[in-house]
Parts: structure tokens; C-alpha cells; sequence
């Protein structure tokens, strides 16, 4: 019984395992279902691009342009490089018609177009429903200020993009006011290219109110610009409070020495500048050493390009002895390739790269020399002075031997030869230039009461040369002071006080003691709410062909506007970003009940760029202290003859 048992449920098992035919069925019932998918995706990106195509040609049917070829043959492709095609405002229409509906595309290229700022603004109502383009290039398309307004609406709305590139545009100081607005709301951009532009002073302080604002941008290029002096000392110190930035160029600005000193300032307090170009910025030995004091104590820099300065090789030899002696330093290139070198530098860069083996320096070559002046001729009139005072003897004492008849007039021969056989320190050619200067008129006689003249028109020089020698000095020290205090204020209007956190590059001291660090900004929470946007459906047929009207797109609003987020960081020029009107704020980032009262849920620009106060402050003490206000009792005066007439008691 039990052997019978066994065998059938041998063959029960034996009929639920499948066989070879039948797993060679299932397998090819698999593949059909991957063939099946793959041909569906197929045909789906087949009508994708017939669908983009035609819409295309039929929008520059439309506008009147002629359509780009390039733009049909890659329409499959994910980047659409379309750069000096000539476009102009209505090709960039044509093109916006197209990408409207289209969420293949992520990266744009539309650098060299003439699409003016009437191409920005189709672009921009484009992008309020495109949200899978990530790179976009604008340069060299003559936007001007109204493009500028036009891209900044750009980065208010879109959400997607990450790179943005608008490089040689026109843009003047008062533009860069519209990226910083707009920049210190957005989470998402990284690169943002604004090279070959015209941005000065103005310029470079909103520039350093965007970098104290914004906690996303990784890579900043503002070569070619004219960033000098005050712009380039406010610029500096929103990147003291910066905690994002990592590659920053700069070259071609004019920055000169006070702009190096700023950096280096800067430099001191940053821990997340990775690359630093500064080449051709009018940097000099001077400027050199002012830089080299940010070093000292700056630990995650690595690449440093300082070409093309008048930095000559004394400049070098301050710049490899900054990074021999600091050991925490991270630099691994340094280019100061127009600059020839001695062997001294060459000795000291073995002995550096011996302590940093990674350390890369670029110079022009090796055949440089310090400049070493010559010496000072002495003037042989204080010579001869000089030797009178110390014997105290009278000019007619030492050449009445030769001027028996005290008319102070001698023959030259006699001059020079009385001279030779002094103990006057003299030489040959200073005794000839004495000899020139008491016988102009070659008359053949020397008349020494010149001597005696200029005695005292020689004290008055000395005293005029010290007192222009200290008088610069004065000056230099009064510049330094001033662009410190300049840097400072604007570091302290970038830097709430309320909200402190320290550094995370660590408290660095110096041979004096411990340093004294200024608060970085908090990093404030970004919230995001996607809302379901309708997207547009474009019916084709052989007769009619309804476009989308780009004047019609609903603007997209992210709940992270400019008035939906608290500021923790007020502006370096002190004014307060502009808020969205008719939207109520919360503490909370929360739309606020429209029936509430108005004292209560609209908070001024002043408010919103408040830093909250210290776990420890007692507000409602400091409240009852601002209010109390004392009255001024008035003392009516007693008569007109009093002497000690009562003034007014508090």
C-alpha cells in the first residue's frame, strides 16, 4: 500500500512540472510581448516626431520663415544644437510653437540668433509649461535689458531648468537686479553664464546681494565685465557668506589691488570655492601679497589662475612661500604663466613640491630678475655741507688759501685741485658736477657762495620729500582701512544676526590668538508644490491646423515665489525683493484665508527680511521698554532778568 501510495503521487508531481516543449511556448509567448512593447514605443516615437515636424512647418508657414533643416533632421534627438542659424525673433516663434508640447527635448542651444528680447519673450512663454529642457543657451542674441526681464521671468516660473547660459547680451548694471530678485527664490539653477556683459559697480553689488541669497548656483562666470573697486568689494562679500559656489571666474573684470584684498578677505571665511580665475584683473606685487593673506587660512581652494597680471617674480616667490608654509592648503594648480622666473623661485618650488607633491605651477620660464635700483647719487653740495658741519668750519675758512681776496670767486683749477687734496668724500665725476653746477656760464671762475645758498634750500627739499613719503603712506593705509570697512558693512548687511551658524571650516587662529568669525547665512527650506498642468493638444488635419497661441499659457507660479518664501538674509543694498501682489503669506508658507484680517497676514518687506530673533531674547521686556516714553515737563522762565533761567526737565 505504501509503495503504491508513493508511486502515485510520483506521477502527480511529475504532471505539474512543466516540459521542455511547453517552456520553449512560454518563451516565445514572452518575446512576442517584448516585440509587441518595443514596436509600441516605436510607433509612439514615430508620431511624436510627425506630429513636432509638422507642427513646425506649419508654424513657420504661419510666422512667414523660412524653416530650419537641422531642426527636422535631429528632431529625434534629445539636444537640439541650432547656433548661428540666423533665426531672429520670428524663427524663435516658429521654435517655441513647436517645443511647447514637447517632453523629449533637455537640452537647447540658440546661441548667435538675433532673437532679441521678442524672442526671449516666446521662449519664456514656452518654457511656463516646458518642463524638461535643463540647458539653455541664450548668448549673443542681443536681448538687452528687456530680454534680461524676459529670462528672469524665465527662472520664476520654469522649474526644470539648470544651466543658463546668456553671455555677451548688452546687460547693464541695473539688470543684474532682475537675476537677483528672481535667483534668490530659485533652488534649482547651477550654472549661470553672464560673461561678456556690461556690469559695473552697480552691477557687482546686486550680484553679491544674489550670491548672499541664492543656495544653488555651483558654477558663476562673470569674465569680461567691468567689475571694479566698490562693485568688486561688495561682490566679495556676498561671496564670504556664500555656501554653494564652487567654480567662479572672474578674469578681464579690472579688479585691481583693492579687489584682491577683498578676495583675499573673502577668502579667509569661504569653504566651498573650488576654482578661482582671476586672470588679467591689474593685479600687482602689492595686490599679489594682499591676496596671500586669504590663503593662509583658506583649505579647500585648488585651482588658482592669476595670468596675465603685472605680477613679476617677487609676486611668485609671495605666492609659493604662502603655499610652502601652509599646510592645510588644498591647491593643486596654480597659472601665473607670463611670468619668468629665477632660480630662486626654482629652488623654493622644489622644496614646496617636496611638502605639497600634488601641486601643478604654470609659469613663462626661467630668465626673470628682481629689479634692483640703483643707488642714490648724493648731491656733492651736501657733501661738502655735511663735511663743514661735522668740522664746523665756514666755506671761506676752507678756501681762504686759494681766495686771498675774499671775493668768493676761484679759478676752476684751483677749485678742483683744493678739492682732490681734501678729505672730502668726492669722486671725480661728483666733483665735475659740482664744478658744472657753480659755473654755468662756463666763465672759467667757480663762484662758491652757491654753497652757502643752497644750504637751506637743500633742508627744505628733505623736509618736502619726508613729508610726501609719509603723506603716501598715510594714503595707502587710509585706502586699505576704507575698502576693509567697506567690506565689512556689506558683510554685515548680507549676515542676519539672529541666525548664526559657524563656519564648517573650523575655527583657524593665527600667531596673534583666535580669530573672530562672522555668521553664515541658514539655509531655508525650499518647498515645492507641483500642481497638474493641463497640457496643450494640437489637432492636425488636411485643412485646418490649430497652433498653440503662446499669448494664452497660463503662467506656471510655484509656491517658492518670491512672496511665498521667508528671507533669512536681507539685501546687501537694502532693498527688500519684490513680492507677488495680491498673494497672502503665512508663517508657514501656506496660503492664508482671504477673509482674515490685513494687519494680520500682509507682512511688510522689512518683516520678511527679518532674521528670527535667539532662543533667549525676551521680546515682550524689549516691547514694554520701546514704549514707555518719557514726557518733557516745560518750566515756564520766572522773569526775563533771572541768571539761571530753568531749562526744560525730563
Amino acid at each position: 500500500m505504501v509503495s503504491n501510495s508513493f508511486s502515485e503521487q510520483t506521477k502527480m508531481f511529475e504532471s505539474l512540472c512543466l516540459k521542455d516543449e511547453d517552456c520553449s511556448s512560454l518563451k516565445q509567448l514572452e518575446g512576442t510581448e517584448n516585440k509587441l512593447g518595443t514596436d509600441l514605443k516605436t510607433v509612439e516615437k514615430e508620431e511624436r516626431i510627425k506630429r513636432t515636424s509638422d507642427l513646425y512647418l506649419k508654424a513657420c508657414k504661419r510666422v512667414g520663415v523660412v524653416p530650419v533643416s537641422s531642426f527636422i533632421r535631429n528632431i529625434d534627438s534629445t539636444t537640439f544644437t541650432l547656433s548661428h542659424y540666423g533665426l531672429g525673433p520670428l524663427g524663435c516663434k516658429a521654435l517655441a510653437i513647436a517645443l511647447v508640447s514637447d517632453m523629449h527635448i533637455s537640452k537647447l542651444e540658440l546661441a548667435d540668433n538675433h532673437i532679441q528680447a521678442e524672442g526671449a519673450k516666446y521662449l519664456e512663454e514656452m518654457l511656463r509649461t516646458n518642463f524638461t529642457i535643463q540647458y539653455l543657451d541664450l548668448s549673443n542674441n542681443h536681448l538687452q535689458s528687456a530680454g534680461a526681464e524676459c529670462v528672469a521671468k524665465v527662472l520664476l516660473d520654469n522649474i526644470s531648468l539648470k544651466c543658463l547660459k546668456v553671455s555677451g547680451n548688452g546687460f547693464i548694471d541695473d539688470d543684474a537686479k532682475y537675476f537677483t530678485d528672481v535667483l534668490s527664490t530659485n533652488s534649482r539653477l547651477q550654472d549661470l553664464d553672464l560673461s561678456h556683459n556690461a556690469f559695473c559697480g552697480k552691477g557687482g553689488e546686486y550680484l553679491g546681494q544674489l550670491l548672499a541669497n541664492n543656495e544653488s548656483i555651483e558654477l558663476l562666470d562673470l569674465s569680461w565685465n567691468h567689475i571694479r573697486m566698490k562693485g568688486a568689494v561688495a561682490f566679495c562679500a556676498g561671496l564670504k557668506v556664500n555656501m554653494m559656489l564652487k567654480h567662479l571666474d572672474l578674469s578681464w573684470n579690472g579688479f585691481g589691488n583693492e579687489g584682491a584684498l577683498a578676495i583675499g578677505e573673502a577668502l579667509k571665511f569661504n569653504n566651498t570655492l573650488v576654482h578661482l580665475n582671476l586672470n588679467n584683473n591689474r593685479i600687482t606685487n602689492e595686490g599679489m601679497g594682499m591676496l596671500c593673506r586669504g590663503l593662509e587660512f583658506n583649505d579647500t581652494l585648488r585651482v588658482l589662475l592669476l595670468a596675465y597680471n603685472s605680477v613679476t617674480v617677487e609676486g611668485a616667490l609671495t605666492l609659493i612661500n604662502v603655499v610652502k608654509n601652509t599646510t592645510k592648503t588644498a591647491l593643486e594648480e596654480i597659472n601665473i604663466c607670463n611670468v619668468l622666473v629665477n632660480e630662486n623661485f626654482m629652488h623654493l618650488l622644489e622644496e614646496t613640491c617636496q611638502v605639497h607633491p600634488g601641486l601643478d605651477v604654470q609659469y613663462g620660464g626661467v630668465g626673470g630678475f628682481i629689479a634692483k635700483k640703483p643707488p642714490k647719487r648724493v648731491d656733492p653740495m651736501k657733501v661738502i655741507q655735511d663735511y663743514l658741519d661735522q668740522r664746523k668750519l665756514r666755506l671761506w675758512d676752507f678756501f681762504r688759501h686759494i681766495d686771498k681776496d675774499g671775493t668768493m670767486r676761484v679759478p676752476v683749477a684751483d677749485f678742483r685741485k683744493a678739492v682732490q687734496q681734501s678729505s672730502i668724500p668726492l669722486d671725480l665725476y661728483q666733483i665735475e658736477e659740482l664744478i658744472y653746477r657753480l659755473d654755468r656760464d662756463q666763465t672759467g671762475e667757480v663762484d662758491y657762495r652757491g654753497l652757502a645758498d643752497t644750504r637751506k634750500q637743500m633742508m627744505r627739499d628733505h623736509r618736502r620729500q619726508l613729508r610726501k613719503f609719509e603723506s603716501r603712506q598715510k594714503k595707502e593705509k587710509q585706502k586699505s582701512d576704507r575698502i576693509l570697512k567697506t567690506f565689512q558693512s556689506a558683510v554685515e548687511a548680507a549676515t542676519p544676526q539672529g541666525s548664526i551658524v559657524m563656519s564648517p571650516g573650523g575655527a583657524k587662529e593665527d600667531s596673534s590668538g583666535p580669530r573672530h568669525f562672522s555668521a553664515t547665512p541658514l539655509s531655508s527650506w525650499h518647498h515645492i508644490v507641483m500642481s497638474h498642468s493641463s497640457r496643450y493638444s494640437v489637432s492636425m488635419s488636411s485643412e485646418h491646423v490649430h497652433l498653440p497661441m503662446l499669448g494664452r499659457i497660463t503662467p506656471y507660479r510655484p509656491t517658492s515665489s518670491p512672496a511665498m518664501r521667508s528671507y533669512s538674509q536681507p539685501n546687501l543694498l537694502g532693498v527688500s525683493p519684490p513680492s507677488s501682489p495680491g498673494k497672502s503669506i503665512s508663517a508657514q508658507c501656506i496660503h492664508s484665508n482671504p477673509d482674515m484680517d490685513r494687519g494680520k497676514r500682509s507682512l511688510t518687506a522689512e518683516q520678511l527680511t527679518r532674521s528670527r530673533p535667539a532662543l533667549n531674547a525676551t521680546q515682550p521686556e524689549v516691547k514694554a521698554k520701546t514704549k514707555k516714553v518719557k514726557k518733557k515737563k516745560t518750566v515756564k522762565h520766572l522773569g526775563k532778568g533771572s541768571e539761571n533761567p530753568k531749562r526744560a526737565v525730563k
